[in-house]
C-alpha cells in the first residue's frame, strides 16, 4: 500500500513538472504580430487626427475654481508638468512641485508669482525635493509629506523619461531607469501617499501615461530587460514602463475599496512637441517631422491630466468601472475622454503578477495597501 501511495506522488508530482514545463513553453515572449500592428495603428492614428479628435476642447482647458485642493505633481519644471502646476496654482490650488532641481522650481515659482501679481492672491505654491531615480528619495518624501497630517486631494504622476538613443542605464537601486522612473518610483510614491489620500477623500491618483504603451510588453520575469530575450532599445524600456504602470494601476484601483474614496487612472497627454523621434520606425518618424502642425504643445498636453484631476464626474466614472469589475483601471485619452488602454493592458493574470513583482521591486510588503487602508504602518526597505 505504502508503495502504491508513493507511486501515485510521484506520479502527481511529475504530472505538475510536465504541466510547469508546458506552461513555460507557451509562455508569451512578446506582442503577436497583430496586436503589435494594431499597436501602432493607434500610436500613428493618434498623431495624425489628434488635433481634429480634442478640437471641441479649450485651450488651456478651464478650471473651476480649486481653492480648497491640494495637488503634488511630480516633474513640475518642464513640459506638460510645468503647464499642469501653473495652471492649477493659478486656479486656486495649493501646488507642491515635486521636483529633483528645487532650484529651477524655485526660480519658476518666482517668475509665475511675479506674472501673476496684481491679478489676486498670490499662488499657493510650494516646492519639496524628489528624485525618481532614487526610491530612498522617495520614502523621504512620502514620509515629510504624511508627517504634515494633512490632506492630499490629487497626486499627479507625470515625471517619466525617454532617454532616446541611449545605452541602457541602471538607477543606484539596481533598476533599468525607465522601468524605475516611469513605474516603480510612482507605484511606490502612491501607495506611500495613501494616508493622506484617505485624509483628502474623494482623491485622486491620475498617472500621466502614452499612447506608446499600446506597443509595450512587460515581461515579469525580466522587468529590468537584462536576460537577452528581448534586445534592449529605449523603445523598449519606455514602452514597457508605460504598459507596467497601466497594469500596475489597474490592479491598485481594483484595492482600494469604495470606502478608501481614492479613484485612480491613466491619462494619455497625446503626441506632445518633444525630440523623442529618433528612436521610433522611420514611418514614424517621417510621420513625426512631416506635420508638425498635428503635434500637441505643452499645454495642449497638459489637458488630459488636468481634466483627471478637477472634473466631478471622474470619481462616479471609476466607481463605475470597480462596480462592473472591468478589467483595467479608467483612462482618459487626449481628448479628455475615456478610452480602451491596450489589449495586453487588460490581460488580468499579467496585471496581478506585475502588482506582486513591483511591490517586491519597491521593498513593501504583499498586503501593503490593506495595511495602510487600516491605518497600520508600513515597513518599506528604502529609505532608513
Amino acid at each position: 500500500m505504502a508503495s502504491s501511495a508513493s507511486g501515485e506522488v510521484k506520479e502527481e508530482e511529475e504530472e505538475k513538472l510536465k504541466q510547469k514545463q508546458k506552461q513555460r513553453r507557451t509562455k508569451k515572449e512578446r506582442l503577436g504580430w497583430i496586436e503589435w500592428v494594431r499597436g501602432w495603428f493607434n500610436v500613428l492614428y493618434e498623431m495624425l487626427f489628434q488635433r481634429i479628435i480634442a478640437s471641441h476642447l479649450q485651450n488651456p482647458l478651464p478650471l473651476p475654481p480649486l481653492s480648497d485642493l491640494t495637488c503634488i505633481v511630480t516633474g513640475s519644471t518642464s513640459g506638460i508638468g510645468r503647464e499642469i502646476a501653473r495652471q492649477l496654482a493659478e486656479a486656486g490650488a495649493h501646488v507642491v512641485m515635486a521636483v529633483r532641481n528645487p532650484k529651477a522650481a524655485s526660480e519658476l515659482i518666482q517668475k509665475w508669482q511675479n506674472e501673476w501679481s496684481g491679478m489676486g492672491l498670490p499662488l499657493n505654491i510650494e516646492v519639496m525635493e524628489l528624485d525618481l531615480l532614487s526610491l530612498d528619495s522617495v520614502v523621504r518624501f512620502a514620509e515629510a509629506w504624511n508627517a504634515r497630517l494633512g490632506p492630499l486631494h490629487v497626486l499627479i504622476n507625470n515625471a517619466g523619461i525617454f532617454s532616446i538613443g541611449e545605452p541602457q542605464k541602471f538607477s543606484k537601486d539596481g533598476y533599468e531607469e525607465h522601468i524605475q522612473v516611469n513605474h516603480l518610483a510612482p507605484a511606490l510614491l502612491s501607495v506611500l501617499l495613501l494616508p493622506s489620500l484617505i485624509r483628502g477623500s474623494p482623491s485622486r491618483i491620475v498617472n500621466v501615461n502614452s499612447v506608446m504603451h499600446y506597443v509595450g510588453f512587460v515581461d515579469v520575469e525580466d522587468m529590468n530587460c537584462v536576460s537577452g530575450k528581448r534586445k534592449y532599445t529605449s523603445l523598449v524600456g519606455y514602452t514597457s514602463s508605460k504598459l507596467a504602470e497601466v497594469m500596475f494601476s489597474s490592479v491598485l484601483h481594483k484595492r482600494l475599496p469604495a470606502e478608501a474614496g481614492v479613484s485612480v487612472l491613466c491619462v494619455s497627454p497625446g503626441i506632445v512637441h518633444t525630440n523623442v523621434a529618433r528612436d521610433l520606425p522611420k514611418i514614424v518618424q517621417a510621420a513625426y517631422h512631416l506635420i508638425p502642425y498635428f503635434i500637441f504643445n505643452a499645454q495642449e498636453g497638459s489637458r488630459s491630466a488636468l481634466f483627471a484631476a478637477t472634473d466631478p464626474q471622474v470619481p462616479e466614472y471609476c466607481e463605475l468601472l470597480k462596480a462592473d469589475e472591468w478589467p483595467v483601471c479608467a483612462f482618459l485619452s487626449q481628448d479628455c475622454r475615456p478610452t480602451n488602454p491596450s489589449e495586453e493592458a487588460h490581460n488580468v493574470e499579467t496585471s496581478y503578477q506585475v502588482w506582486e513583482k513591483t511591490l517586491e521591486m519597491i521593498g513593501l510588503p504583499s498586503d501593503a495597501v490593506e495595511r495602510l487602508i487600516e491605518g497600520e504602518e508600513v515597513i518599506c526597505r528604502y529609505g532608513r
